[in-house]
């Protein structure tokens, strides 16, 4: 499956997407709350993979821009459905990637990534282009599933279902592994934090500042 395809089967799980509940709400929340503390009232804001925008209506209110993105067009196009029923006008939504944003755009303060980094197919590319966003000391903050330590089943499932169009792509790698990638697009992690209400659900939660060197 391509990209393309990926934006697809986005595009068909999107009504689903849309009527799903948060696994873990508390945990949700204090996600919520800790990127709330880290969003300056002056911020320009990015958020990569936003889905039908839940995350990107409720924060939006605290910042003058915010820009969130999504491959799925139906994903765009249901978030926009809930912004006309919500508006929150410093909110805009777009459909595109990290990498078709317009480089010469001006740099954003931060850029948020929640359950995307394992989504995307070129991850050293991905960080680099989100370091290029940034502006200087800007804040990348993600929270992200590790697959490659989550149940073997899940790993050994993933090919077979991407295989007949049941699963976008999904990246497999341990914690260790991102925070290592991260680093090398040139990023100083300062905080890695576990949301989960009930033990780890190997979905870290990261902040990392644009390195100055």
């Amino acid at each position: 499956m391509s990209i393309a395809g990926d934006a697809r089967f986005w595009d068909r799980s999107s009504r689903k997407y849309a009527l799903s509940t948060v696994a873990d709400q508390a945990g949700y929340e204090r996600t919520l709350d800790r990127t709330r503390a880290l969003l300056g009232p002056g911020d320009r804001v990015l958020e990569l993979g936003c889905g039908t925008g839940t995350t990107a209506l409720r924060l939006a209110g605290d910042v003058p821009d915010y820009c969130a993105t999504d491959i799925s067009a139906e994903m765009i196009r249901i978030a926009n459905e809930r912004y006309a029923a919500d508006p929150a006008p410093t909110l805009t939504f777009r459909t595109a990637t990290a990498e078709a944003l317009a480089p010469d755009a001006p740099p954003f303060n931060a850029v948020l990534g929640f359950n995307y980094l394992h989504l995307v197919r070129d991850l050293p590319g991905t960080l680099r282009r989100i370091h290029d966003l940034l502006a200087a000391d800007g804040l990348f903050i993600s929270k992200t599933p590790c697959v490659g330590e989550m149940n073997p089943l899940i790993r050994l499932a993933l090919p077979v279902m991407r295989a007949i169009g049941q699963a976008p792509y999904a990246g497999v790698f341990r914690a260790v592994e991102l925070n290592r990638q991260i680093s090398a697009a040139g990023f100083d992690i300062l905080a890695i934090e576990n949301h989960a209400t009930r033990g780890n659900d190997n979905r870290p939660y990261i902040v990392a500042r644009k390195s100055r060197g």
